[in-house]
């Protein structure tokens, strides 16, 4: 079996690392923004915000942004997974 990454062009594999750290970055930025109100999602620190037991400011304003951050991640992974596709990976 041939290691996908061995013969990649040094462009793609900065492209891809680039990607990649993004992606991760746009993850970690959620789970702390999340784990401020002791939510394991979106829809969890929403019902929270709703019910009162977290402040409106900022538990709404951080629900929001948890939200675009994961969409964004979404985003970038797609991309990720073209760049793949296209460079001949899964």
């Amino acid at each position: 079996m041939s290691n996908f990454f061995e013969k990649l062009p040094f462009e793609a594999a900065q492209e891809l690392e680039q990607l990649s750290r993004i992606a991760f970055e746009l993850r970690e930025g959620r789970k702390r923004l999340l784990q401020q109100h002791d939510a394991d999602s979106e829809e969890a620190l929403l019902a929270l915000v709703s019910s009162g037991a977290v402040a409106e400011h900022p538990g709404y304003d951080h629900y929001l942004g948890a939200r675009i951050l994961s969409k964004t991640q979404q985003a970038v992974r797609k991309q990720l997974q073209a760049v793949m596709v296209e460079l001949g990976g899964q």
